[in-house]
């Protein structure tokens, strides 16, 4: 899975902003602000991955059980793929 094309990410300070552009814009009318996780899986997305190599990822990077690391990124990939915005 990956990020769709047209989904184009900024930060600013801790702040990661997600806005659609070109043809994701006809789908998706909106900002997404994220938090530092939801940045680092939104990051992960950016290239072609799966949720285990997400979750991985996160384990490496932050002090967190599985089952929480693997619940967040579940959690990310939900709202992600209901605004149309992962493939």
């Amino acid at each position: 899975m990956k990020l769709k094309e047209g989904f184009i990410t900024h930060t600013i300070q801790d702040t990661q902003m997600m806005v659609a552009a070109g043809e994701a814009a006809k789908s998706f009318h909106g900002l997404i602000r994220s938090n530092e996780t939801a940045a680092f899986i939104v990051d992960c997305l950016k290239t072609d991955t799966t949720e285990d190599a997400i979750v991985d990822s996160l384990l490496a990077e932050y002090d967190v059980s599985r089952e929480i690391a693997v619940q967040d990124v579940r959690d990310i990939l939900e709202k992600l793929h209901g605004i149309g915005a992962i493939v």
